[in-house]
């Protein structure tokens, strides 16, 4: 078994330094170098510093732009730098050297030659190049080269995007292919996608495609870019850019240089060839501007402010090149798209409808459907490599062939037809020899069509995971409105979140309590909680809460605190055992929840917190009585306690929110009993073999009655470190009073001096402090506010 340590990244770009940190994120030792600047003073020319002052400014100004590279800061200390001249022959000690220069092939093949001179025999080489064919940058190299090199291609950014596209030249190991698709999966946390080595490879070479057929269709439609966007974002269940502000995003002088690459280097593509850049687009590159990084592009951020604050973004309106305000859409289509919330059926009605938002929507598909289907087996063998590249590289729902299965396969090719397209053969041939669909699903497990064999196969990499929309078929073991409880396999059960953004209610609450039941009741070997939202909550239902708090209905407030108290201790209590899976928000009672289960296996990519304060709050299903708990476990014969409490009550009262799950560690919101898992996907499957594992002779705890708390002493010191925070401005009036609830919580309330209580006491004394402030008329303020504008208000 092949094992990689260290890691040499050539080039420290926005590319190269973005993946070094990623590689630094999962513990590598990585090697960061670059050329010496051409600009240095006679005296700096053998200064080690000066040298190395262009790896050293890119790498720090990637570490500090946003959204963060690392998961952790502190996580820059694997990465040293160097220069192409002073430390090349260090890259001997790596097992892994990835090219990331400028793309040039005369500099990527000059970079090669000194890489094949000073590489270990049987170390990996790569290139992340978006476009360069790679067996044209293996020209000349030796035989052990040639058979270790391939194209590794990231996206941008490296840590947030999943897509790794793996391009093997007809000279690379077989073994080698398989080791980096094993390795971006399982290490890096990313969906791999094996590519043909041609223009472009899978991910850009369809979705650039997708994007300038609308490009080419906004001068057909009579249509705003505002419109487009948000027709071929949010309601074909795409990222909210759309189309018009992606290219922004992108840089339109990119994304100009990437479409004439496809155009030159693929002649007998005709549908590309077909493409005309419309003239808005030639004015804006004429123009230089560029999107995002020249100010302005299809859209321009002004100084200017509305009603709510909000800054002014002007649009460019396609048919007068001039920037306006945007204006309200009349679109039926629009309209009847927010008012379906399932994303398959909201795609179905868009397709049909027929006002000029449809037919655009309908063009755009029918079009992709076309190309997608033409490009196999030019770009790969499988469709489902296709999907994937689109869906982990541009970050949509569904991929071409899923859109087509949602469409209708025999919908899809009369409409590609009605706008002059024609899908491939195969296609037809596979309808008429009685396969309906691109997927199916059989006992649980994923297939595509197979073009090779004429038949359906396991999708790869697949038939180990659990994937939840594989069992809609089969009858849950229980449900109501806001869960499913799931039989995933070997006597584990899963319960999935359903609620509007996952919010926990009265049915998330009772499901849990159901759940557990039914666990321990029957033949179960344990529970898994998760489920395959963006989210895995955003906490509490705030809308819920308010209600009864703006009505002052402190029973039924009392109840509804009592119950998400009692769930969570169900959690830690049970009978069996119970192992959260995590991704994306973990909120408030999101993370009270899983900090109550008996382990949280958390992809990287969760950003864990309990944010009560920030409507007014403290954590009342738990999570502040289990920071007591938590902080007194942390207490040690000897230790001084207070600056051990304070750093808890801090993270606590400042709503601090790790914004990756190894951030959530330094915070206390995980703790020895968790693990982090790279790749989103795996998260399910590895809580579920956690629930078996724990499952061997599993005894459930016994409540704690041993929690030390530090009494009026700690009060002390918790209420001088909130007036601190009051007077550096940290904090309001209101905030101190809160913070005030939060230290009475943690430090027992007022007892005369340190001593052991139980859990149930201090539940008792944080449901007492959450009901006193559900009273108060600036909480009352706040949750109205976040109701209102899906953002804390600061009173």
């Amino acid at each position: 078994m092949r094992h990689i340590k260290k890691v040499a990244v050539l080039g420290s770009g926005i590319m190269g330094s973005g993946i070094a940190c990623h590689l630094a994120n999962i513990g590598m030792d990585v090697l960061l170098l670059d050329i010496v600047p051409f600009d240095l003073a006679e005296g700096e020319k053998d200064n080690p510093e000066a040298r190395n002052r262009l790896v050293n400014q890119s790498l720090s100004k990637a570490i500090k732009s946003k959204p963060a590279p690392l998961f952790k800061k502190s996580y820059s200390n694997r990465i040293s730098t160097g220069n192409f001249e002073d430390d090349f022959e260090k890259i001997n000690s790596c097992d892994w050297i990835i090219e990331v220069v400028v793309e040039r092939l005369d500099i990527k093949k000059e970079i090669f030659a000194k890489v094949d001179q000073f590489r270990r025999q049987g170390s990996l080489v790569s290139s992340n190049t978006s476009g360069i064919p790679i067996h044209m940058m293996a020209e000349g190299r030796s035989d052990d080269f040639k058979q270790h090199f391939c194209g590794t291609h990231f996206f941008n950014p490296p840590r947030y995007l999943q897509l790794l596209e793996i391009i093997p030249t007809d000279h690379t190991s077989p073994e080698i292919v398989d080791f980096f698709m094993h390795f971006g999966d399982r290490y890096l946390g990313k969906s791999t996608v094996k590519c043909k080595d041609t223009p472009a490879f899978i991910g850009n070479r369809i979705g650039v495609y997708a994007m300038n057929k609308i490009y080419q269709l906004a001068d057909k439609f009579n249509l705003s870019i505002d419109e487009i966007d948000k027709l071929t974002g949010p309601a074909l269940a795409r990222p909210k850019t759309g189309t018009f502000r992606l290219g922004d995003l992108v840089g339109l002088d990119t994304a100009a240089k990437v479409n004439a690459g496809i155009k030159q280097n693929c002649p007998d593509d005709q549908q590309v060839q077909k493409l005309e850049l419309p003239k808005f687009f030639q004015f804006l590159i004429d123009q230089k501007y560029y999107g995002n990084k020249s100010g302005q592009g299809f859209y321009k951020a002004t100084d200017e402010r509305d009603e709510n604050g909000k800054r002014i973004i002007l649009s460019l309106n396609l048919d007068t090149l001039e920037y306006e305000k945007p204006k309200s859409s009349k679109l039926d289509s629009l309209s009847l798209s927010k008012q379906i919330e399932n994303p398959e059926k909201r795609i179905q009605a868009l397709f049909k409808h027929e006002d000029e938002g449809g037919q655009l929507v309908r063009a755009s598909l029918s079009s992709l459907f076309a190309y997608a289907s033409k490009r196999i087996p030019e770009i790969c063998d499988e469709l489902h490599s296709i999907d994937t590249a689109l869906k982990a590289g541009f970050a949509w729902s569904y991929g071409p062939f899923e859109y087509w299965d949602i469409i209708g396969i025999q919908e899809g090719i009369d409409a590609a037809k009605g706008e002059g397209d024609e899908v491939a053969p195969w296609v037809e041939e596979m309808l008429e020899s009685g396969h309906s669909s691109f997927y199916v699903v059989k006992d649980g497990i994923r297939h595509f069509y197979d073009i090779s064999t004429k038949s359906y196969q396991p999708v790869p990499g697949t038939v180990d995971l659990v994937n939840l929309d594989n069992l809609r078929k089969q009858n849950p073991v229980f449900r109501n409105d806001e869960v499913i409880l799931h039989d995933i396999g070997d006597g584990v059960l899963c319960l999935e979140f359903t609620s509007k953004m996952n919010a926990i209610g009265e049915g998330i609450l009772t499901g849990m309590n159901e759940s557990i039941k039914i666990a321990e009741e029957g033949e179960w070997l344990g529970l898994v909680i998760g489920n395959q939202a963006k989210n895995f909550t955003v906490g509490a239902n705030l809308m819920m809460i308010g209600m009864l708090a703006f009505q002052q209905e402190f029973d039924q407030l009392n109840m509804a605190v009592k119950l998400f108290q009692d769930t969570t201790m169900r959690c830690r209590y049970s009978k069996i055992p119970v192992v959260a899976a995590t991704q994306g928000y973990v909120f408030g009672g999101g993370c009270e929840t899983i900090m109550h289960c008996d382990s949280a296996v958390c992809a990287a990519e969760s950003y864990i917190g309990l944010v009560e304060v920030g409507v007014g709050l403290i954590p009342g299903g738990g999570g502040t009585k289990e920071f007591a708990v938590r902080t007194s476990d942390e207490f040690h014969p000897g230790d001084v306690k207070i600056p051990t409490l304070i750093e808890r009550f801090k993270t606590i009262a400042l709503a601090k929110v790790g914004t990756s799950a190894p951030e959530a560690f330094d915070l206390g919101y995980l703790n020895h009993k968790d693990s982090v898992i790279m790749n989103v996907n795996r998260a399910i499957s590895e809580a579920k073999d956690k629930v078996i594992q724990l499952s061997e002779n599993y005894v459930a705890p016994t409540p704690r009655t041993d929690v030390l708390v530090m009494g009026r002493p700690g009060l002390g010191a918790l209420y001088a470190a909130a007036s601190s925070l009051h007077l550096g401005r940290y904090a309001s009036d209101h905030d101190i009073l809160i913070a005030k609830k939060i230290a009475w919580v943690l430090c027992g309330g007022d007892l005369s001096a340190e001593q052991e209580v139980s859990e149930q006491y201090l539940l008792d004394l944080e449901r007492e402090a959450f009901l006193s402030l559900c009273g108060e008329q600036k909480t009352l303020e706040r949750i109205q506010y976040m109701l209102e504008n899906n953002k804390p208000l600061r009173n």
